[in-house]
């Protein structure tokens, strides 16, 4: 069954209003079943954590079932291995500097040019207090994928740990990770992912790939502004935490720091929420290619997402069709209509006399939402020799986007271009 565009729109009120957003790899609209959570929780049991009256136990249990659902939307093996946060990068701070104490003077650490840099900075600012090196992993421009070979070479020099994005938040790129991973294994490194691009596009299993760590954010698949950590439940029990004395001793808790944002956590599950629905009404199809291995929640989350991936797949091909056909238009990263399945719809382009701040002007006048600069993928924009020129323009769809949406993307570049 395909999806039903009305059906899904409805469940996002934000959609309700006169733009398009192509946004999206910024920071998704929120569904209303993460509205709804934060709203029960803030009206019904908002109180801190640990109490013996009503509010507070209730507070409890709401997140530790929103902690539930989200070891099954990532397929870990307990709910102690997700690790709440603000956000992917201040998590990934955290885990850099207690992964940090393990680091001795000499050690290798390995990042890629293709990463958002709150895959990078951590790592080099904790490789510079630690006196280790750091090796660069380069993409071919060309294209916007990884470069493996340079990957295998850099493994050579038996590094500690390897940091490396599921998808491109610039240029859209799917790494192959159930490659990359078992390469960086046998070198003996940990790899820390970053999946906050991929997260609202495709199913994650982080069993299936043997990721040690992986990050991702609620903002970025319909919910709030929450990041969410899966570590292996040993490696997170091992590490030394940076907390308050009181403070549990035990993963998850260990490593998070102060009063957490409750009513967002309750908002992740109301965004999983969503997925199981979509689960249930749109994906029964998918269901035999996950039924082996999955039932329940964890089947309906991986039917959800294979249904939105298989969705977005038209709205990537509409995409390029659309960048090609602009004249003066230079698309970054895969535009080959055979290799949909190594890219999430998340495109990024220049328009020959014109910067990237004023196209997305021109596009904001159409009420077309759309992202300019580096957005964070700094290392991305200096390989490409566009840092200094304002960057590039993103825009990126998700499953709630539309064809015509991207037709009317269409006509407002050509008319620019004209």
């Amino acid at each position: 069954m395909t999806l039903d565009l009305d059906l899904v729109r409805s469940q996002f009120p934000a959609l309700s209003r006169p733009a398009i957003f192509l946004d999206n790899p910024g920071g998704t609209q929120i569904a209303q079943q993460s509205i709804k959570k934060i709203q029960s929780y803030l009206v019904e049991s908002n109180a801190n954590s640990g109490g013996a009256f009503p509010t507070s136990a209730d507070s409890d249990r709401r997140v530790r079932n929103a902690r539930e659902a989200a070891a099954d939307f990532l397929n870990a093996s307990r709910p102690e291995e997700i690790v709440f946060g603000p956000n992917m990068t201040s998590l990934t701070y955290q885990i850099s500097r207690s992964l940090g104490r393990t680091f001795q003077p000499g050690d290798t650490i390995v990042v890629t040019r293709l990463d958002h840099d709150a895959n990078i900075s951590p790592w080099l600012q904790i490789a510079e207090d630690r006196g280790c090196s750091v090796r660069w992993v380069d993409f071919h421009p060309e294209d916007g994928t990884l470069d493996l070979e340079d990957l295998k070479k850099a493994l050579e020099s038996a590094p500690k740990l390897v940091a490396v994005g599921y998808a491109s938040n610039a240029l859209g790129t799917i790494n192959p990770l159930k490659t990359i991973i078992p390469l960086v294994h046998a070198a003996g490194a940990l790899v820390y992912v970053d999946a906050v691009q991929y997260a609202p596009h495709g199913p994650i299993d982080v069993q299936d790939l043997g990721c040690d760590f992986l990050a991702c954010s609620s903002y970025k698949f319909f919910g709030p502004h929450l990041g969410i950590l899966y570590g292996k439940y040993d490696l997170l029990d091992q590490l030394t935490a940076y907390r308050v004395r009181p403070a549990p001793a035990q993963p998850p808790s260990k490593f998070e720091t102060g009063t957490g944002n409750f009513e967002a956590i309750c908002g992740l599950h109301g965004a999983l929420d969503y997925f199981e629905w979509a689960g249930k009404v749109f994906a029964g199809e998918y269901a035999e290619i996950y039924r082996e291995n999955f039932h329940g929640r964890k089947l309906l989350y991986k039917q959800a997402l294979a249904a939105i991936h298989s969705y977005e797949m038209d709205l990537s091909r509409a995409f390029i069709s659309t960048l090609q056909s602009v004249p003066g238009l230079k698309a970054y990263g895969l535009m080959d209509t055979r290799k949909l399945d190594q890219r999430v719809p998340t495109f990024s382009f220049t328009l020959e006399g014109w910067t990237p701040l004023q196209v997305a002007g021109h596009l904001t006048e159409a009420r077309i939402n759309v992202w300019n600069g580096n957005f964070y993928a700094l290392a991305v924009t200096e390989r490409l020799g566009l840092e200094d020129q304002g960057g590039l323009v993103r825009v990126g769809a998700t499953h709630y986007n539309t064809l015509e949406e991207i037709t009317w993307l269409e006509s407002a570049l050509k008319a620019l271009a004209n």
